[in-house]
């Protein structure tokens, strides 16, 4: 039994909470210990790390609900498990006021719990639509989930900006704890009764051998290994620019902060705009054109590696340059791939005979956020490195955009390579890449 766009929905709140929660400690939390308290930007980029650190148990969290034969308690209790390594980290940053060691000693484990709540959460829910969203929605069903987490992203920052003014740690926990109260009333009531299929639990002495069996027949397949190493190369090109785009605006074309943070809203809306025409066109227009998946996963990454190349270019010619034009077109093509990638994923993810929607889709996931984290990392040393060795920023800055709209390309002829047959956007037989 497929699901409705009801069902969808649903499940799309759930992607929803998983936001709603993840933005406070990502956004919040950091901008509270960077400027309230005035520690160095690198701790709280230290303690994100620990959560990008934990994401190569995703296969693991599948693999349990694979064999456990109910998705559901893995959902509800990831989100659970995150919400309470959020409050956590909000009283770690309070007691940060008081004793910076002992708060960075709580901070540790209320990371690594965040970490391992969206883990189970996200992977279990992303493996529970693979299995649940009929053919022909994969990509229209991803693109509304990531659309209603984005709403949920904007709807949290802006209620929270509101309540936590003026600032106070108390005032931090109380507006984290009912988020996370929220966030898991919205996970109950998207999951419950979504999930039919049961089936027998393994015994806590064969769980191990099989997970271990289940990986490696995994990795040996070679469409699964292809797209894999697709979805690393891909995410890691996504977030390479990330931490470095508003740094080179204000560098480059001397923008404000103001208007630098505008210029991100810029990329965040065209993104959304990709995301709504992947939707769409696997929605309403649907009935007079078809639209493969590989092509939106193709044209995204060909469109998002040009973007990059043109702001590297656009860099030499500040400050008549278009950037705001060049930063929509490129969060545009990276919200249309993006979507389309992960329509990809869920078709792929319940190919086969045997239910193995979860270590799949956590095999996926891992090399995600791995890639999202890396990412972030490398685009942030790379621009520190050229700007050390070049004396303009904007050759610096243009060198590390020209690699990053080069590895956007070769994810390109990744995804050209691993399939060949064209079928309509989110079949349930679907290759990789299309």
């Amino acid at each position: 039994m497929t699901l409705s766009w009801l069902g969808i929905l649903r499940l799309g709140l759930v992607q929803m909470a998983l936001g709603m929660i993840v933005v406070l400690t990502t956004a919040t939390m950091n901008r509270v210990m960077v400027v309230e308290l005035a520690l160095p930007a690198i701790l709280p980029g230290l303690l994100v790390s620990l959560y990008y650190g934990t994401q190569f148990l995703r296969p693991h969290f599948g693999h349990g609900a694979d064999t456990g034969g109910k998705r559901t308690p893995w959902i509800i209790g990831g989100v659970a498990v995150l919400g309470l390594g959020a409050i956590g980290a909000a009283l770690s940053v309070g007691l940060m006021a008081r004793s910076v060691p002992l708060g960075i000693a709580a901070a540790v484990p209320s990371f690594l719990l965040i970490g391992l709540g969206i883990g189970a959460g996200g992977t279990n829910l992303l493996a529970l639509l693979a299995a649940r969203v009929g053919e022909g929605r994969q990509a229209a069903a991803g693109s509304a989930v990531w659309i209603m987490m984005i709403f949920g992203l904007a709807a949290t920052g802006i209620t929270a900006g509101q309540l936590l003014d003026p600032y106070s740690p108390a005032r931090l926990v109380a507006v984290t704890a009912g988020v996370a109260a929220l966030a898991l009333s919205l996970t109950v009531l998207g999951v419950w009764g979504q999930e039919r299929r049961t089936a027998p639990a393994a015994s806590a002495e064969t769980r191990p051998l099989a997970f271990r069996a289940a990986a490696r027949e995994l990795w040996a397949d070679r469409r699964v290994r292809g797209f894999t190493i697709f979805v690393f190369a891909s995410m890691l090109a996504y977030n390479l620019q990330d931490l470095i785009l508003e740094p080179f605006a204000g560098h480059v074309f001397a923008l404000s902060v103001g208007e630098s943070t505008a210029l991100g809203g810029m990329h965040h809306a065209g993104a959304l705009i990709g995301m709504l025409a992947v939707l769409i066109s696997g929605t309403a227009l649907r009935r007079w054109v078809v639209v493969p998946i590989r092509v939106w996963i193709v044209g995204g990454c060909l469109l998002s590696g040009a973007a990059l190349i043109a702001l590297a270019y656009g860099g030499t010619r500040a400050p008549d340059w278009p950037l705001a034009a060049n930063v929509f077109t490129l969060g545009l093509a990276n919200g249309a791939f993006a979507v389309a990638a992960i329509g990809a994923m869920m078709g792929l993810a319940r190919e086969g005979d045997e239910a193995r929607e979860g270590i799949r889709m956590g095999l996926f996931g891992a090399a995600q956020a791995i890639a999202f984290g890396l990412g972030s990392f490398l685009g942030t040393a790379a621009a520190d490195v050229m700007r050390g060795l070049v004396a303009s920023d904007a050759l610096a800055y243009g060198a590390v955009f020209a690699a990053e709209g080069g590895v956007f390309l070769i994810a390109a002829l990744l995804a050209l390579s691993l399939g060949r047959d064209e079928k309509p956007a989110g079949s349930a037989t679907m290759v990789p890449g299309e």
